[in-house]
């Protein structure tokens, strides 16, 4: 893969944010990236910009706009190519297409190219269990696994048995690409 000239020596990560209430922290991720050496650039699915998100403190962190749109072919490449991508938190409908090859989003058509272009890709699921339990659903994770992308653990937002929400580990999809 050639990759464009860079301002920056630094590993470039692309943070692709899907449309689940978690999702409102990503800037956490965005920080710890910058304090591992990344720079980076955000990918939302268009559900995600509405709303799910702090767009503008996102884009403070990142130091760049978030891309949720194909640029037309005049325009210049607004990232670099990546080195490794994470998809934080990645829903069902992302990643039935993903694993599909339904690449009818920029989120979609980037996470898609990635695996095409190997580069590694890190995946932490935020999908509900009745959705967890559908089949295609399964069948969509062991197909992105076989492609070689590492998926974090399952989260399903739901409540512990003793009492509050489990956290979202933002951190752990950074663990699983730089991992060997």
């Amino acid at each position: 893969m050639t990759r464009p000239a860079r301002s920056t020596e630094k590993p470039f990560l692309y943070v692709v944010v899907c449309a689940a209430g978690v999702a409102s922290g990503v800037g956490g991720l965005i920080t710890a990236a910058r304090e591992r050496g990344w720079e980076t650039g955000v990918i939302a699915t268009p559900v995600a910009m509405g709303g799910f998100f702090d767009a503008a403190d996102v884009e403070a962190r990142a130091g760049r706009p978030i891309r949720s749109a194909w640029r037309s072919p005049a325009d210049p490449r607004p990232f670099p190519a990546p080195d490794a991508v994470v998809v934080a938190p990645a829903t069902f409908n992302t990643i039935n297409k993903w694993a599909a090859g339904l690449a009818d989003t920029l989120a979609v058509a980037t996470l898609c190219e990635a695996c095409g272009l190997g580069v590694p890709v890190a995946v932490l699921p935020c999908v509900a269990d009745a959705l967890a339990a559908h089949p295609a659903y399964r069948e969509s994770l062991e197909r992105l696994r076989g492609m070689g992308v590492r998926f974090g653990d399952p989260y399903a937002g739901q409540a512990e048995t003793g009492g509050g929400r489990p956290e979202f580990r933002w951190e752990r999809a950074l663990d699983l690409i730089e991992e060997p």
